[in-house]
Parts: C-alpha cells; sequence; structure tokens
C-alpha cells in the first residue's frame, strides 16, 4: 500500500500511525558485521518472509555497499535493487547516501549528484541522508533531486556526546533543514557511533518534537556498546515514529539491534507491536542464520560489545575495522594508545562526528600520528578537511599550530585539494570514455555507476561479460576455496525459479594459469584464470 502513496501521503501515513514502524537495515548490517559481503542469494532467500513483517522500509542499498559490489563483483547495484524491490511489493525500499559523497568517500559535482540519484531514485523510495559535518547545505542538491522524484526525504543528524553538542544546536540544525526543505520529510536521529544514555535521546528527541511538532522523528541506531535497545526504547516513548533493526539471525554486534528483541522489550513497558507479524521475524532470522556460516571469514575476530565506543566515538563498522588494521600495522598491542590519540584528535579537529568519511579521515589521522608523530605525514583528505572541502567546522576550527603542520610551506588556498571539489564532470566526455571502454552504448545507469566508481565499475562490466550473472551462485559455491573436484555438480535456480547445473569437467593449474572445463546447463565452457602463485606451492 504504502509504494502507492505519493511522499507526503506516507509521512502522513507515519506520522498518524498509532504505534512504532520498524526499517530493517540488512544494509547497515552487512556493512558493520561482515565487511559489505552480504550476497544477493541470501537476501533474495529471506526477502519473502521479511515482506510478511511489515516493515516500513528495507534499507538494502547506499553507503559503501554500492562500491562494495562492483569492486568484488558480486552484482550490480542496480539489478539488485530490481530484483529486490520485485521480491519484497509491501515494504519501500531505503538507501543510504552520505551527502554530497553519494556512496563513495569524496565530495562529488552537483551534475553528478543529480544524474546519480535520478537515477537510484527509480528504485528506492526513502532516501536517508546524512552529512558527517552536519552541513545541511551539504544535503541540498540530493534533497532538490529525491523530492523532484516524489520520493521520501530523510535528513539525518549526526548524534554526538560533546559538550557542544547541545540541543540548542541540534534545533538549529532542523531549523536549517526546514528552511531548505520544508516539513514534508522525515527527520533522523543518526547515532551511529552508539553514544549517549537514553535520557539524552528521550532530551533531544523531546525538544525537537516540542519546536517542530509537524515533523515525523525516526531513530538510526548502532548497538556497539549494547545500549541501543534502551536508546530505542526511550525514543519510541518519546514519540520517535521509526526505529531501525537487524535481523536476530545475524548482526547486532557493530550494527542494529534485534527488531524482536526490541518488541519484546517494549511489550514490557506495555507499547504492544501493531502490523507487525512476528511469526514473520522469527522465521526470517531461522532463513538466514543458516547462511551466517558462509560469511564468517568476514565477521571481525574481535566481536563483542565494546564500551569504548563512548571515548573513541567510531561508528560501529569502523571500530570493527579498526581492530584488524590495527593487528595488520602490528599495533593491536597499541590499541588503547591509539584510540586516546583519536579521542584527541577529534577534539583538536573541531569535536566533529567521526562518521564516514570523518570515521575514516581522524582514525588514518590517529593511527599516523602513532606511527610517524603528529600530524606529521597528513593524508590528503585530513588537507582537504581542513581547508573546508567537506563544509565549515560546526563548533570551532582546529588551532593554527595544527594548519602550520600539516601544510608546512603549501599556500593553504588555491590548492588541489580544494579547487575539484566545486568543478562539474564534463558528463558527456565521461560517457563516451565510458563506452570506449565497454565497447557498447552505455545507458543512464552505466553512466551513474562509472561516475562514482569509474575503474571499478569497468572491471565489474568486463567480468560480467566473461562469466555471466555469478550472483546467483550461493554462496557456499561463492565463497569456496581450492578446486571443485572433476565431476562435481553445482546446481541452484534463478530469480526466476529456474534450475540450472554447472559440472566441473577438470580442473589443470598450467604455470600460473588454472584452466577449468566445465559445462553450463550442458553448455561446454572452458576458462583460463591467472593467478598468483605462491612461493613453495
Amino acid at each position: 500500500m504504502l509504494r502507492e502513496m505519493t511522499n507526503r501521503e506516507i509521512i502522513e501515513y507515519v506520522k498518524n500511525f498509532d504505534g512504532y514502524l520498524l526499517t530493517n537495515n540488512e544494509r547497515d548490517v552487512s556493512q558493520s558485521d561482515f565487511k559489505g559481503r552480504i550476497m544477493p542469494w541470501t537476501t533474495l532467500r529471506a526477502a519473502a518472509t521479511r515482506d510478511m513483517v511489515g516493515y516500513f522500509a528495507f534499507e538494502v542499498t547506499g553507503g559503501a555497499s554500492v562500491h562494495v559490489d562492483l569492486m568484488k563483483k558480486q552484482i550490480n547495484p542496480f539489478e539488485k535493487l530490481r530484483l529486490v524491490r520485485k521480491s519484497m511489493p509491501n515494504t519501500l525500499i531505503q538507501a543510504g547516501v552520505r551527502s554530497n559523497n553519494l556512496f563513495g568517500y569524496r565530495p562529488y559535482s552537483e551534475n553528478v549528484i543529480r544524474k546519480v540519484i535520478s537515477q537510484f531514485a527509480k528504485y528506492v523510495d526513502v532516501f536517508r541522508v546524512y552529512d558527517f559535518m552536519n552541513h545541511i547545505p551539504n544535503m541540498k542538491v540530493i534533497g532538490e533531486e529525491v523530492l523532484k522524484a516524489g520520493k521520501v526525504f530523510m535528513p539525518s543528524l549526526c548524534f554526538g556526546i560533546g559538550a557542544d553538542h547541545t540541543n540548542k544546536f541540534y534545533l538549529s540544525k532542523v531549523q536549517e533543514i526546514v528552511d531548505l526543505f520544508g516539513e514534508d520529510i522525515i527527520l533522523s536521529i543518526k547515532n551511529s557511533s552508539a553514544v549517549g544514555p537514553p535520557e539524552r535521546i528521550s532530551d533531544l528527541i523531546g525538544a525537537i518534537r516540542s519546536e517542530f511538532p509537524e515533523i515525523v522523528v525516526a531513530y538510526h541506531g548502532h548497538n556497539t556498546d549494547g545500549n541501543d535497545l534502551a536508546r530505542m526504547v526511550a525514543a519510541i516513548k518519546a514519540g520517535v515514529k521509526i526505529v531501525e533493526v537487524c535481523d536476530h539471525g545475524y548482526g547486532a554486534w557493530y550494527s542494529q539491534a534485534p527488531a524482536l528483541s526490541l518488541i519484546q522489550l517494549l511489550e514490557e513497558y506495555d507499547i504492544k507491536p501493531k502490523g507487525l507479524n512476528v511469526d514473520a521475524i522469527v522465521e526470517t532470522s531461522e532463513i538466514i542464520r543458516f547462511e551466517r556460516r558462509y560469511y564468517a571469514e568476514f565477521e571481525s575476530p574481535f566481536r563483542g560489545i565494546d564500551p569504548l565506543v563512548h571515548a573513541h566515538r567510531l561508528t560501529g563498522g569502523a571500530v570493527s575495522m579498526a581492530y584488524e588494521q590495527a593487528e595488520e600495522l602490528g599495533l593491536l598491542s597499541r590499541i588503547n594508545e591509539i584510540f586516546k590519540e583519536l579521542s584527541m584528535v577529534i577534539l583538536e579537529l573541531g569535536d566533529i562526528w567521526p562518521i564516514t568519511p570523518g570515521s575514516q579521515i581522524l582514525w588514518s589521522t590517529a593511527v599516523s600520528n602513532i606511527l610517524y608523530g603528529r600530524y606529521e605525514q597528513p593524508s590528503d583528505d585530513l588537507k582537504r578537511l581542513l581547508l573546508g572541502g567537506y563544509g565549515p567546522f560546526p563548533f570551532y576550527d582546529p588551532p593554527e599550530w595544527i594548519y602550520e603542520k600539516v601544510f608546512k610551506n603549501e599556500i593553504r588556498t588555491g590548492t588541489s585539494v580544494k579547487r575539484d571539489l566545486v568543478k562539474n564532470e564534463d558528463i558527456q566526455k565521461k560517457k563516451q570514455e565510458l563506452e570506449e571502454e565497454i565497447k557498447r552504448q552505455a545507458t543512464d545507469e552505466d553512466l551513474a555507476l562509472y561516475l562514482l566508481f569509474p575503474r571499478d565499475f569497468v572491471e565489474f562490466i568486463k567480468f560480467e561479460e566473461r562469466f555471466g550473472r555469478t550472483w546467483l551462485l550461493p554462496p557456499d559455491i561463492w565463497f569456496h576455496k581450492g578446486r571443485f573436484e572433476n565431476g562435481k555438480r553445482i546446481s541452484f535456480s534463478d530469480d526466476k525459479g529456474k534450475l540450472h547445473w554447472i559440472d566441473i569437467i577438470s580442473t589443470q593449474l598450467l604455470e600460473n594459469t588454472v584452466k577449468t572445463s566445465c559445462l553450463v546447463d550442458h553448455h561446454f565452457k572452458t576458462y583460463s584464470i591467472k593467478i598468483k602463485k605462491e612461493k613453495n606451492v
């Protein structure tokens, strides 16, 4: 029913709904807990039962998933959207967008933003958009395109607990949002760092609802410290209409808290679920619980609740990666030293929010400071941040000594770091480049993905042209290591239910090439793949 409504009608429906609504955020679960590697096979296996739950929305794209899907050759992001949208006709499809960084890590030009959002708006019903500097003008172009397409715009405020992170500050940001987009929006509180007591969340939401009573409020949090269920209960009791959850079959470490746990806890407060099929929640988790084993290698070995997040304030996915990167650098024994340095860096760099891409900038700066001395080897992203390339610092500018260390003899203004931020792309020229690469006419969807990630998109297209729709393979086959035995039959169904077979005939290692012969639906195929041969193998 919701998909048949206009964006205003959807917002009115939420506003007048007698109870709370849930959004299932598989995209964030995949990114925060499994490095973005949840395959379409698993998503589609759970689609029918998820669609029966009565979720307000299902977030399946955005964030890092667009890039990971291309980079790891998992699926064309638009094909995934088409498949999920078809498989979940009763649920709105949601995307997480990193402001003018879109699904990447750097600001894109205005014409690129318009091109990309207009293509995703064909399949996405709700755009949850945040800016890690809470610089509202960075959302302007996206909001315009979302509203132009008649979709639901959900601007999000990054939440923090520093001395300057007051109700007054956040209310001023809500006012900026209303001045730009009006009140036909859903306002989200984004607590990706899993900080703040329930009372603080309740107080902020109460202040927003008092000052802007017509605005619908949602809550997006992470469960890194193990306390987000309490924050969600406080949010709902304070008047939030939508909260984001995961399936209890997987997730719940660095991503969202489980839907069923929240429902059970709310019932203790005599807040009953309305329009939710609890049996379908259980059935969904039973389906994906057994799939989880295939993704074990992508889970952080440092699982578990992390109360240290209250000090370093990293987002869920960034926390899991921080431990692993520290181990790779031989710094795991010094992780608390890095976290202490990170806390100092955050305060020195304006007490901003360590949320993508800010989390990468702040974390890499802290690690660099430990390895090479404080601000001795700054990244280009740090320079861009200091030059205002992501927006003005919200509370205070970093001290002068940091600028002197970072730029040394460089001229701060007029550098290439800042110059390339406002220049529009020659999209027609980019289209010609793409068509030369892929040797065919490019669609608008092709162009949108190329503008985002040129090299990885071209490599994905060439991969798919050679091997076909490999996302159809079950994850136990996709992630299989080593050779398949001769005579092995792999069977699977496609998205239309048609059964397919791959019969392995032979696999040979010839110097640095693996040659595999097989029958694909009884058609003979031979694939030769060059590999980097390990020493002593």
